[in-house]
């Protein structure tokens, strides 16, 4: 069974394209392509089901048309749309420096003291400067997410292994 800490999001599925089983795939990380997948993990009824990948073609550097084993039909393919789609960590490419949609998930730890500030729960790229999106420690649910922003003179380390991130923030940062 394929856990969804396991994955991580890469996109979602659209539209079906024709009337042979293709359907619209709107992705944020092409980690499919740069490492040959075999197989894409969709969530589908809120269960994680592989389907093995037959073919795709890009439309554009965030749409590509998908063909999956065993979607034949336009019917077939109408029944996925609007499915979230996930990618394995451990196919992934991320050894070296992961991907923004990798890191979701990942823990952010204060570099001097070692106490986690949180966990990131998305990436805010609608600005000019990138932020993570924290769900604090310790906070209530009701809580908003604290805004930190990705920048390279806050992030003293990446641990894959630990899914954490080491950062140095400016005094006062969370109390915004």
């Amino acid at each position: 069974m394929i856990r969804k800490d396991d994955c991580y999001k890469i996109g979602r599925l659209g539209k079906p394209h024709g009337v042979k089983g293709e359907i619209t795939f709107h992705f944020s990380d092409d980690v499919f392509d740069r490492v040959d997948a075999d197989y894409l993990v969709i969530e589908v009824e809120g269960i994680l089901v592989p389907f093995f990948i037959e073919e795709y073609r890009f439309r554009s550097d965030e749409t590509a048309l998908l063909k999956l084993d065993g979607i034949d039909t336009q019917e077939q393919a109408r029944e996925l749309t609007n499915s979230e789609v996930y990618f394995e960590r451990r196919l992934s490419d991320e050894d070296e420096s992961p991907t923004m949609a990798a890191i979701v998930g990942y823990r952010l730890v204060n570099d001097a003291d070692g106490a986690e500030i949180g966990e990131i729960i998305g990436i805010d790229d609608t600005t000019a400067n990138t932020l993570f999106e924290v769900s604090r420690t310790g906070a209530s649910p009701s809580d908003h997410p604290v805004l930190i922003p990705v920048a390279e003179e806050f992030i003293k380390g990446v641990d894959n292994e630990n899914r954490e991130i080491r950062v140095t923030l400016p005094k006062g940062l969370l109390e915004l």
